[in-house]
Formats: structure tokens, sequence, C-alpha cells
């Protein structure tokens, strides 16, 4: 079975199977390209993607959607279907 990558920024890419959160960078450390950390399976520290967690969500979700070549799903779908992804704590 392919897995599909994920585009992260800046010339960086992992396989959507083996993302298991996204956090938000928030307040003074955010910005500069910074606008999330990727935690991936295997890699003790998390990544730091230049692409919001909606985008990185919306690109999951492409690439493990079977027969809907194509289709892209709005931002507010992927706060739907992935809720606890952006809950505050």
């Amino acid at each position: 079975m392919a897995h599909g990558m994920v585009f992260l920024g800046f010339g960086k890419y992992v396989r959507a199977d083996r993302i298991y959160a996204l956090e938000p960078i928030v307040g003074d450390d955010r910005g500069n390209g910074r606008r999330t950390l990727v935690w991936v399976e295997g890699i003790p520290e998390p990544i730091v993607a230049s692409r919001t967690q909606e985008t990185i969500l919306e690109e999951i979700d492409e690439s493990t959607e079977s027969g809907s070549v194509g289709r892209r799903r709005s931002r507010r779908g992927a706060l739907m279907r992935h809720p606890q992804l952006f809950d505050a704590e």
C-alpha cells in the first residue's frame, strides 16, 4: 500500500500515516515560518512546520481518502473531523 506524503514547508515532507499530533504554535514563538509543531511516529522531537494545522489536516485527509482524487475539503471540515487537535487546554 502506498502512503501519501504531507508537505510541511521548507522542503520537509512526512508520511501522512506517521503523524499522530499537531500543535499550533502561539504567542511570540509563532512567526518566521513557524506555524505548527508536527509530532511524527519514530521522531522524538516535533518537526516545525511553516503551514497551519488546518492545511496539514486537509493534506492528511486527501492522502488517506480512496477514490476521491482531486476533491478538496474546507478548513472548517478539518476542524469538524478532528476537533481534539484544536481544543484549548
